[in-house]
């Protein structure tokens, strides 16, 4: 599949994106997973999709996390990633070596 200048404005979801690969992908990690302690945390009262609405904490937190396993392996050439939240941010910055990033 080649370049198409008009995917560049588009914007999908797992369920538009599974199945498929693209040359590049962003990622926006929402509130619904970040980083707390040490650990991954997932949460619920962010969560606006209705899948796993009734799942235990437990299997909540395994689909939140296949969900972003999707969306973050599409990207062929590679994907950039983007966190809402600023302890994720601070924490995912940490995995980049060799160059400066904003702060932010």
């Amino acid at each position: 599949m080649g370049h198409r200048p008009a995917g560049f404005p588009q914007v999908g979801c797992v369920y538009t994106a599974q199945g498929f690969e693209y040359d590049w992908n962003g990622v926006i990690l929402g509130p619904d997973l970040v980083w707390r302690d040490g650990a991954w945390g997932a949460d619920r009262s962010a969560r606006k999709d209705t899948v796993g609405a009734c799942a235990s904490q437990k299997m909540f937190s395994h689909l939140v996390r296949g969900t972003y396993k999707v969306l973050l392996t599409r990207g062929y050439a590679g994907t950039v990633l983007f966190s809402t939240d600023k302890e994720t941010r601070k924490m995912l910055r940490t995995l980049v070596t060799g160059r400066q990033l904003p702060v932010g």
